[in-house]
């Protein structure tokens, strides 16, 4: 019998009494003792009922404090309150039920070591990133000061290039703390979303325009791919979006080769317009692109500090993405070239 429940035990357990105490009474007829015909109703009355009664209230007992125990070992919600009666269903095979809620809580719990593994292995990558690319400019700065302190101050070779040195370090230095800032804010909430309705088209064109400095020293041409015809209408922070694509056509003319192309698509999707910024740049390994995202993540760490940045970039467009109830999502071929894509819901 598979999953019998506490109901069914106790009836087959009565039956089997009843019917013993029917064989024990044919017995004693067979050894010459004539018994009341109400005798061979009333006997395996009284015992099936006297079994059926007893066999319940073991189980009901038995079962309530398993349970309870297992309920309180696996989570704090479901344990019943000490003292109190716990309610079992006894057409119901507990143990069975109690048997599965523990195998998912295990499931659970197994998933959410994993994911603290993961976690604490992101934290120590991002301590040793958040360290290295600190103690870059730090050292420089410290380099640059002692040099001046040590009488380079006095040398007009040297003075005024070093501190102008000095001084680009520390505006690196002030552009990682203040996109630290800024990701730390998007991720807490405290960023107020100024949402409302603008055409994306006329935003990437002002991007084009606040970025030509950059394309042209790199000859790179920006411009938007073919059928894309204006208006594209959408409801969302203006200036957080103007910032996604600030970052992304950015890493698209850095990483861009020479004489190619940056350009910005835009399709329908119903509900709402999907942004694309393509290029046919130098491209990223397939394998790089599951961590593209993460805080101070390079995919080539020494091309990519020969072009500057926090390495910031990329989280920041995720989070106000993110913020927006939106994602980004990369696809890229080593040679050919990436696109990043995101939603926006339309207005």
């Amino acid at each position: 019998m598979k999953n019998p429940t506490p109901r069914l035990i106790a009836i087959l357990s009565s039956l089997i009494l009843a019917i013993t105490g029917v064989l024990i009474i044919v017995l004693i007829e067979l050894f010459g003792q004539e018994l009341s015909i109400w005798f061979w109703f009333i006997v395996p009355l009284i015992i099936g009922l006297v079994t059926y009664f007893l066999v319940i209230g073991i189980l009901e007992w038995f079962l309530y404090r398993k349970i309870k125990l297992i309920y309180k070992n696996i989570s704090s919600q479901k344990s019943l309150p000490i003292g109190s009666k716990a309610k079992i269903d006894l057409d119901t095979d507990v143990i069975h039920v109690a048997e599965n809620e523990a195998m998912e809580w295990l499931k659970t719990k197994n998933e959410e070591i994993i994911t603290l593994k993961k976690l604490e292995t992101f934290r120590k990558d991002f301590l040793g990133n958040v360290s290295h690319e600190l103690k870059t400019p730090i050292f420089s700065i410290q380099g640059y000061l002692h040099t001046l302190l040590d009488g380079g101050i006095d040398d007009p070779e040297i003075n005024m290039y070093y501190l102008k040195k000095a001084a680009i370090s520390v505006d690196r230095l002030s552009e990682i703390v203040s996109d630290l800032n800024i990701i730390s804010n998007l991720e807490s909430g405290e960023v107020q979303l100024d949402q409302r309705t603008f055409e994306t088209y006329e935003l990437v064109k002002e991007v084009f325009e606040s970025l030509e400095w950059l394309s042209q020293e790199k000859k790179i041409n920006l411009k938007f791919k073919e059928g894309c015809i204006p208006p594209f209408y959408v409801f969302a922070d203006r200036e957080k979006t103007r910032q996604v694509l600030v970052n992304l056509l950015s890493n698209s003319i850095k990483y861009g080769l020479r004489g190619g192309n940056s350009q910005v698509g835009f399709y329908d999707m119903d509900d709402h317009i999907l942004i694309e910024v393509s290029d046919n740049g130098i491209g990223i390994n397939e394998e790089h692109l599951p961590r593209l995202f993460e805080r101070f993540y390079r995919a080539d760490k020494s091309r990519s500090r020969e072009h500057g940045g926090t390495g910031l970039g990329l989280a920041i467009v995720k989070h106000i993405l993110e913020a927006h109830g939106q994602s980004i999502h990369v696809r890229s071929s080593v040679g050919v070239g990436t696109t990043f894509g995101f939603t926006l819901p339309k207005s």
